[in-house]
């Protein structure tokens, strides 16, 4: 706020610590290198985290990226990742987006044996790209159906239990020789750390089977999708990223031989404590009984939250118009978005000291989700987005995306083509 980053004029902005996601990024590749001779390229989930700088300083970092569709690969390019270290994986891949990853180098996840068929009509003998067969190993769902890829009807991958299923695929990669690459995603949001183990442990006996049948090392790499569960009751992130290799050693101790270059896929375990909302109290009322604070942080930057606020709980920050702690005695109150529907909510029944109009709140945890890929209801426009490092008292902040501006959600909205409608004639 001292920066004028916050204020009446600029009442919600994102903001994400640089450092942080370094820390994470490093705790990571140690949780990882405890075995010698072990290869493995930990890829960022564009989808985290969709926004240039962010992939850049990840890029920065050494990761390589994961990405879903012909927007995210532009943006990992443009972001400097080297196509060796980018892997497409989305359920609905197009021949055009096959044909450009294929000439850049991209590894290709296929999700499916009709997948296969296409990139074999498509593909050059001399194409860089590793290539590979997404599996689903029907382990069962975690807690949040929406995010479990690992059920018996999942729309994901190949069905490995499937009858005939798994002949099937032993039978591409022995048919194949230029597929070398198993991939599995078992979900992570609601996933125990027991139930990724035992999918990704059935994706490596799946990858010894073929190879056996083949004879030889066909499945030279095996990408482990899927993250972290978030935790989202204060600053320690549990489970971890050595818990969640050390689940991955008891499950399957093969897939650390040496013998599998490793793919992992991690997004919001990443960014999910580096980064929060800020947003200003344009009003406070009382309704049956109940303190409501409306605020600018609603359903547009955090829709998983509104929608589903069991799994997606957040941690609530209050503080006056100077930007110090809110102090004073707790209150039951509801934060509330700027959304013209009555479930836009995104704490509910908090006990916090009393907000004021003018007050701001933030929001903790809220990952580059909530900023990269906001939703334009209302036609309300996104926020600015800022990186941070330093100490408290001397950070410096880079702005990361500015707030768009109205004449952009105009053009956005089709201004151009204004008349579009009213000068078509016909019958009907």
């Amino acid at each position: 706020m001292a920066e004028g980053l916050l204020d009446e004029k600029r009442p919600l902005a994102g903001f994400l610590d640089a450092d942080g996601i370094r820390d994470s990024v490093d705790s990571l590749r140690a949780a990882f290198a405890t075995r010698p001779g072990v290869r493995v390229l930990h890829t960022f989930a564009a989808k985290a985290g969709s926004l240039i700088p962010v992939l850049r300083l990840l890029a920065d970092c050494g990761m390589g990226c994961q990405v879903a569709g012909p927007g995210e690969l532009r943006l990992a390019v443009e972001a400097g990742f080297s196509p060796a270290h980018i892997v497409l994986d989305s359920p609905a891949k197009t021949r055009d987006e096959l044909r450009l990853a294929l000439a850049l180098g991209v590894a290709v996840a296929a999700d499916g044996l009709g997948e296969i068929r296409r990139i074999e009509e498509l593909r050059s003998p001399g194409s860089p790209s590793v290539l590979g067969l997404r599996v689903n190993p029907q382990v069962g769902g975690g807690s949040i159906g929406a995010t479990s890829t690992a059920t018996a009807a999942s729309r994901f991958g190949v069905a490995l239990r499937d009858p005939g299923a798994r002949e099937r695929v032993v039978r591409a990669f022995a048919e194949r020789p230029w597929l070398t690459r198993l991939h599995t995603h078992v979900g992570s949001q609601g996933g125990s750390l027991d139930l990724i183990a035992a999918g990704i442990a059935e994706t490596y006996r799946l990858a010894e089977e073929i190879n056996s049948s083949v004879g030889t090392h066909r499945v030279a790499g095996i990408g482990i999708g899927g993250g972290l569960p978030d935790d989202f009751a204060d600053d320690e992130a549990r489970p971890d990223f050595a818990e969640y290799a050390t689940a991955l050693r008891a499950a399957a101790p093969g897939i650390f031989d040496g013998r599998y270059d490793l793919v992992t896929e991690f997004g919001s375990s990443l960014l999910a404590g580096n980064g929060f909302i800020g947003a200003r109290v344009e009003y406070t009322k009382d309704a049956g009984g109940r303190r409501i604070a409306l605020t600018h942080a609603g359903a547009p930057i955090a829709t998983g939250t509104v929608f589903m606020p069991a799994a997606s709980p957040l941690r609530v920050g209050a503080f006056d118009e100077a930007g110090r702690p809110r102090g004073g005695p707790p209150m039951v109150q509801d934060i509330a978005g700027p959304c013209s529907f009555t479930g836009d909510i995104v704490a509910h029944a908090r006990k916090l000291p009393e907000l004021r109009e003018g007050d701001f709140v933030t929001l903790q945890d809220t990952r580059a989700y909530h900023f990269s890929t906001p939703w334009a209801h209302n036609s309300l426009p996104r926020p600015a987005v800022y990186g941070f490092a330093g100490e408290a008292g001397g950070l410096r902040f880079a702005q990361v995306r500015e707030a768009q501006s109205l004449d952009s959600v105009a053009a956005e909205s089709g201004l151009r083509q204004a008349d579009a409608l009213t000068g078509l004639h016909g019958r009907h």
